[in-house]
C-alpha cells in the first residue's frame, strides 16, 4: 500500500495511458495532482482512478484540459468544492465517478454535453438545487445514474422522455414527488431501481407495476404511496417499507430473496404467501412488520429451508408458534405486540438465532432453559411483557454473546441468578460490531427500554448492552457478581421484593447509562462508589428503605428530587440537611417503631371500616335503581311525618 503524497517525478510520464492508485493512502491536493499530470501527458491519459485515498482540495477548470480522458473516479476522497463546469470539454469521457466526497454547489449543466457518457456517479456529495431537463439532454448513452444522497431536486415536465434507457438508477434522498416519476414508464432495461425518501405522495401507478423489466432491486420506501399491489415482478431484493400500501399481501416471484413490508397497511392473513410452494424457497428476509396482518401464522414453514430473518412484529397475529418454524434454521425471530399465546416450543431450540423477540404478547409457562442449550449465538433475548412465571433459568447467563436481556412485565419469581461469569458481551471490552446488517441499507433493529423509554435501535444496536428484569416478583439480594459486567449500559431491577444491601461494586460498572433501582425493600446507604457512575443520566431508587446520605458526584446530584422520594435520605440534591436533629430522630422511628405501626393500623382499621359501611349503603342504591326509588320515598314520608309533628308542637 502507497502513502504519502505522490512523487514529483509523475510529470515526467508523457505517454502514460492508464493510471490506477485506488486504494492508497496517498495524501495530497487533487489540484496539484492534475497539475503534476497535465505538464506532459495531457494528450495521452485515458484513465485515471485515484480512488479511496486521502485527496483533499477543489477540482479546478484545470480537469478540462484532458481531452482524451475516458475513465475518471476520484471516489471515497476529501475532495470539496463544486464540480467545474470545464468538464463538458471531457468529450470522450464515459466513466465519471466522485461518490463519497465533500463536493458542493450545484449540478453543472455542462453534464448534458458528454454525449459518450455511461456511468454517472456523484453520490454521497452536498451538492444542492435544481435539476433540469437539460442536465439530461445529450446523455444517450447513459447507463447508470447513481447520485443519491445530495440535496437535488427533479420535477420534470411530465410529458419529458429522457433521451437515456438506463439499467441501474439510484435517486436516493432527491425530491421527485410529489408525483410518482412519470417519465421511469420509458426506461425498458431498468433492473435497479431506488427512489427512497424522495418526497412521493401519490397513488402506486398500473403501469409501473406492469413494466416489462424485471428488476433485481426495487427501493421505493420512506416514501407516502398508496394503493394495492398485486404481483411484483422482482426476482432478488425488494423494500416497500414505510409506505401507505394496503390490501392482501402481494404475490412475488419465486427466487425472490428479499421481501421487505415493514409499516404498510397490508392486511388480510398469511396462509397465500407462505404456503404457496412456489414462493419462499430461495427467501432469506421476509419483513412485514407493523402490518394489519391478522389470523394464526401458518404451519406450512418446511419449504423455506434459506429463510433466515423473520419479522411479523406488531400485527394482529393470534395462536400459537407453529412447529414447522422450528425446522428452518432462524437467526431473528420477531413477534413482539401480537396477540399470541401458549408456551414456547422446544423445536426452536433447533434454531441458530442471535435475536429472539416475543413481547408484548400473551405467552406463559416458564422461561425455557433450552434457550441457553444450543444458542450460544443469542445476542437478544425480549420476553417483555407476557405472562411467564416461574424462575430465571440459569442457562441464559450461558450466553457468551448476549448483550440485551428482557424479562420485564412477568410473573416471575425466586432469586436472580448468580452466574454472571459467562456473559462475555456484557462483561469484557470486545469487537462488537456497530450495527448488525441485514440487506441494503437495513439493519437489524430492535425495541429496547432504556433510560426510562422504549426507543428502537438500529444502526447502534450493536453498542447496546442491557438487563430488565423489572416489574416482577423477584425475592432475595441483588447479587454482587452483577458488578463483573462492567460492560453493561443499562440495568433495570425496579418493581420487584428484593431486599438487602445495593452491592457496592456496581459502581465499577463506570459505563452505566440507566440504573433503576426503584419500587424495592433494598436497605443501607447508596454505595459510595456510585460517585464513579460518570455516563449516568437516567436514575432512580425511589421507593425502598435506603438511608443516609446521598453520596457527592456530578451526575447523582443533577437527578430530580423523584429519584429519591420514598427512602430516609438525606443530602443534595434533597433538601432534607444529614446534620439536623429532625433527620436522625425520623430515621430511628422509622426504623424501628413498632408503636406506631399499632397506631398507623388503628387508624388504617378505622378508614377501612368507614368506607366499608358508607358504600355498604351507597353502593346499592346508587347502582339498582329500584332501590334508590324506594329510598327517596322512604324520605319523603319520613320528611311529611316530622313536619306534622312539628307543625303540632308549634299549635
Amino acid at each position: 500500500m502507497l502513502e504519502g503524497r505522490l512523487p514529483t517525478s509523475l510529470e515526467y510520464l508523457c505517454k502514460l495511458k492508464e493510471m490506477d492508485l485506488s486504494y492508497n493512502k496517498i495524501e495530497g491536493g487533487i489540484s496539484e495532482i492534475l497539475q503534476s499530470l497535465s505538464r506532459c501527458c495531457l494528450g495521452s491519459l485515458e484513465s485515471l482512478d485515484m480512488s479511496n485515498n486521502q485527496l483533499y482540495g477543489h477540482l479546478t477548470d484545470q480537469l478540462g484540459q484532458f481531452k482524451n480522458l475516458s475513465y475518471l473516479s476520484l471516489a471515497q476522497n476529501e475532495i470539496s468544492g463544486p464540480i467545474p463546469s470545464s468538464i463538458e470539454e471531457l468529450s470522450s469521457l464515459k466513466f465519471f465517478d466522485v461518490s463519497e466526497n465533500q463536493l458542493n454547489g450545484t449540478f453543472p449543466l455542462s453534464f448534458g454535453q458528454l454525449e459518450s457518457l455511461e456511468t454517472l456517479d456523484f453520490m454521497n456529495n452536498l451538492l444542492e438545487g435544481v435539476v433540469l431537463e437539460t442536465h439530461f439532454s445529450n446523455l444517450t448513452r447513459l447507463t447508470t445514474l447513481t447520485a443519491s444522497h445530495n440535496r437535488l431536486r427533479f420535477e420534470p415536465n411530465s410529458s419529458w422522455i429522457p433521451p437515456f434507457q438506463c439499467e441501474i438508477i439510484e435517486l436516493v434522498d432527491w425530491h421527485l414527488g410529489p408525483k410518482f416519476p412519470q417519465w421511469l414508464k420509458f426506461q425498458k432495461k431498468l433492473f435497479v431501481l431506488d427512489i427512497s425518501d424522495a418526497g412521493i405522495s401519490d397513488v402506486m401507478p398500473t403501469w409501473f407495476l406492469n413494466l416489462p423489466t424485471q428488476f433485481e432491486y426495487l427501493n421505493l420506501s420512506f416514501n407516502q404511496l398508496t394503493g394495492g399491489i398485486s404481483y411484483l415482478n422482482v426476482r432478488d431484493i425488494v423494500d416497500l417499507r414505510s409506505n401507505q400500501f394496503r390490501g392482501p399481501l402481494p404475490r412475488v416471484f419465486k427466487n425472490l430473496r428479499h421481501l421487505i413490508l415493514s409499516n404498510n397497511s397490508f392486511s388480510g392473513s398469511l396462509f397465500e404467501l407462505v404456503c404457496n410452494s412456489s414462493s419462499g424457497e430461495l427467501m432469506e428476509v421476509l419483513y412485514i412488520d407493523k402490518n394489519l396482518i391478522l389470523g394464526e401464522i401458518p404451519d406450512c414453514w418446511n419449504h423455506w429451508q434459506d429463510l433466515g430473518l423473520l419479522d411479523l412484529g406488531s400485527n394482529n397475529l393470534t395462536g400459537k408458534i407453529p412447529p414447522s418454524l422450528g425446522h428452518i434454521n432462524l437467526t431473528v425471530l420477531n413477534l413482539r405486540n401480537n396477540s399470541m399465546f401458549g408456551e414456547l416450543p422446544s423445536i426452536l431450540q433447533n434454531s441458530s438465532l442471535t435475536m429472539l423477540d416475543l413481547s408484548e404478547n400473551h405467552f406463559n409457562g416458564s422461561v425455557p432453559a433450552w434457550i441457553g442449550d444450543n444458542s450460544s449465538l443469542l445476542r437478544i433475548i425480549s420476553l417483555r411483557s407476557n405472562n411467564f412465571d416461574g424462575h430465571i433459568p440459569h442457562k441464559i447467563f450461558d450466553l457468551l454473546n448476549l448483550q440485551n436481556l428482557d424479562l420485564a412485565h412477568n410473573n416471575i419469581s425466586g432469586t436472580i441468578p448468580k452466574c454472571f461469569r459467562k456473559l462475555y458481551s456484557m462483561a469484557n471490552r470486545n469487537n462488537r460490531e456497530n450495527y448488525m446488517y441485514v440487506s441494503e441499507g437495513l439493519y437489524l433493529s430492535a425495541l429496547l427500554v432504556l433510560k426510562g423509554r422504549q426507543d428502537e435501535y438500529g444502526a447502534t444496536l450493536g453498542l447496546v448492552t442491557s438487563i430488565d428484569l423489572s416489574t416482577n416478583s423477584l425475592t432475595g439480594e441483588i447479587p454482587k457478581e452483577i458488578g463483573r459486567l462492567v460492560e453493561l449500559r443499562s440495568l433495570n431491577l425496579s418493581g420487584n421484593l428484593l431486599t438487602g444491601n445495593i452491592p457496592d461494586n456496581i459502581g465499577n460498572m463506570k459505563l452505566m447509562e440507566s440504573l433503576d433501582l426503584s419500587m424495592n425493600r433494598l436497605n443501607g446507604e447508596i454505595p459510595l462508589s456510585f460517585s464513579n457512575l460518570n455516563f449516568l443520566n437516567h436514575f432512580n431508587v425511589s421507593y425502598n428503605n435506603l438511608t443516609g446520605q446521598i453520596p457527592t458526584s456530578t451526575q447523582l446530584q443533577s437527578f430530580e428530587n423523584y429519584s429519591y422520594m420514598g427512602n430516609h435520605l438525606c443530602g443534595p440534591p434533597l433538601t432534607k440537611n444529614c446534620s439536623t436533629k429532625d433527620f436522625s430522630t425520623e430515621v430511628e422511628n422509622n426504623g424501628s417503631s413498632g408503636e406506631g405501626s399499632k397506631v398507623n393500623g388503628l387508624y388504617v382499621s378505622i378508614v377501612l371500616g368507614f368506607v366499608m359501611g358508607f358504600w355498604g349503603v351507597v353502593a346499592p342504591l346508587f347502582f339498582i335503581r329500584p332501590w334508590r326509588h324506594a329510598y327517596y320515598r322512604k324520605l319523603d314520608h319520613i320528611g311529611a311525618k316530622l313536619y306534622v309533628f312539628w307543625a303540632t308542637m308549634d299549635m
